[in-house]
Order: structure tokens, then sequence, then C-alpha cells
């Protein structure tokens, strides 16, 4: 018989390890965000109703650190970032597509 600690243990269900990476205020927003286009940082304060500078930047630095996104220097005058997907973000948008059809 299983146990519920082994049914949440990330080896013997990875779903629980995506949810804790995209686990988080606005993480989940940022990626559905993200997915649609490269996000700015002044233009995702704006998007996200409620949101602040302090709790997006650390959103957005964790979501770099697990490699889902990727922040990009543009410099172009004005000097700006931009935050894309990376390829292990993109990987997760089909993931993502099949939950919602379960809903």
């Amino acid at each position: 018989m299983t146990t519920k600690k082994e049914i949440v243990d990330n080896e013997t269900c990875p779903a629980q390890g995506l949810l804790k990476l995209l686990s988080g205020k606005w993480k989940p927003e940022i990626f559905r965000l993200a997915v649609e286009a490269p996000l700015r940082f002044s233009s995702l304060l704006r998007q996200i109703e409620g949101s602040n500078k302090q709790t997006l930047s650390v959103a957005l630095k964790e979501l770099e650190e697990v490699n889902l996104l990727e922040k990009v220097v543009i410099k172009k005058k004005p000097l700006h970032i931009e935050y894309y997907l990376t390829q292990k973000g993109k990987s997760l948008i089909t993931v993502f597509k099949q939950l919602e059809n379960i809903g």
C-alpha cells in the first residue's frame, strides 16, 4: 500500500516537482504571459494586478534559477531587459494545455 508521503514525493510524482517550481506569488501568471510574448518588467507590473516591484523581482529571479525564464539585456537606448521562456519552459506549455483540457 502506498502512503501519502510516497504519493507526493518528487521521485514518484514528477508533477509535484513541476507544481513546486511554479508555486509562489505571480509565478503562474508570469509563466502564462511569457507563453504569449517576451516580457518586460514594467509591462508585467501593469498586467499583473496587485503586483509590486519586490515580489515580482523575486518571482522572476526564482523562475530564472530553475531555468524556466531567461533574462536578456537589450543594449539599445534606452537599455531594457526582457524575459523569455527557455527551452525547458517551452516544454511545459503542452503540459499546461493538457491540464487546461481536464478542467
